[in-house]
């Protein structure tokens, strides 16, 4: 009878040790979610407070810009000559700059849209897995090579090209030869977005194209990219975004002639330039041409917000789900 008393008081003894290392743990991990939802809320508050800060200064900076009797609201959001450097007479029509950014954006989606979008049918429909393999790292190495170099590429290669071979109306700055290199900047965007929301789509959709006799080219055209396009678009208005805040580029191979054309080959100026060129140049601090980089700053970052909710109205309406 001892033993088995002993036997029973070892039994509880264990039972409660087990209970108390599960309490331990399921404690320990509920501390270690805490800490985890904790961190993760913080960095989201971190972005949320970040982008609210930049508003407030670029909001702040601006009405201080528009409060100087110099600049005219009207003559900034209607006006079709920027002059803010030159002369005694100034004039801040932020048009000039509009139209060269919208062009040189344009000539890059032109480009990397159609091309990146061929490229990502080929790597998920049509591309062996090991080719894939190698040429998907390939192309997502161009997202990582700095954006001064494509300026210098633009500079070096492009340009030349475009003088020697198609016009020698293209000059040392011109808008295609910067969108152009813009638009191969942005390629990796779009085909590698563009390949992941292909390849989510469910293997069912090919196969029940293909027992219906369809061909590889009737598949990837009819059903798989259809099916995907709420991904592809989402994949190309974040390359469009990004081609518009494009800096380096477009400061080196561009130009600084701020005007309004739709010419390719003229020299343009866009927002980010004129931004770069305020900062880096001999405008005094605080002075009009500095606060009229604010200004232009906030033009630019209400454009990508409308972009940015277009998309997200696009993808709520046009997404599919499948089970």
């Amino acid at each position: 009878m001892s033993n088995a008393a002993e036997i029973s008081a070892a039994a509880v003894r264990a039972a409660a040790a087990n209970r108390r290392g599960i309490a331990r743990s399921r404690a320990a991990r509920i501390g270690t979610e805490r800490i985890i939802r904790g961190t993760l809320l913080a960095c989201a508050l971190m972005s949320i407070v970040t982008t609210f800060t930049i508003l407030v200064i670029l909001l702040a900076q601006s009405v201080s810009f528009f409060a100087m009797p110099q600049v005219s609201i009207w003559e900034f959001f209607t006006g079709t000559t920027w002059a803010p450097l030159l002369g005694e007479e100034k004039h801040f029509g932020i048009w000039p700059l509009i139209a060269g950014t919208l062009l040189v954006t344009s000539i890059a989606a032109a480009f990397a849209l159609p091309v990146g979008l061929i490229v990502a049918v080929y790597l998920s429909e049509y591309a062996p897995s090991r080719v894939r393999s190698i040429l998907k790292p390939i192309l997502e190495v161009l997202a990582g090579i700095p954006t001064v170099v494509y300026g210098f590429f633009a500079l070096a290669v492009i340009t030349p090209f475009l003088h020697d071979h198609i016009s020698e109306s293209f000059g040392t700055f011109n808008a295609l030869g910067a969108g152009l290199a813009v638009g191969i900047m942005i390629l990796p965007i779009v085909a590698s977005l563009s390949e992941d929301a292909l390849r989510a789509v469910p293997r069912s959709l090919r196969d029940a194209a293909f027992a219906m006799g369809g061909t590889r080219f009737d598949v990837s055209a009819k059903v798989v990219v259809p099916a995907a396009l709420s991904g592809i678009v989402a994949s190309w208005l974040l390359a469009i975004t990004r081609a518009i805040g494009e800096t380096m580029i477009v400061a080196l191979a561009a130009g600084g002639l701020a005007r309004m054309t739709l010419n390719p080959a003229d020299e343009v100026q866009t927002m980010t330039a004129y931004m770069v060129q305020i900062f880096t140049g001999d405008a005094p601090a605080y002075g009009i041409e500095y606060k009229s980089s604010f200004a232009v700053a906030t033009v630019l970052f209400v454009i990508t917000l409308a972009l940015t909710m277009a998309g997200n109205l696009f993808l709520r309406a046009f997404r599919e789900e499948y089970e």
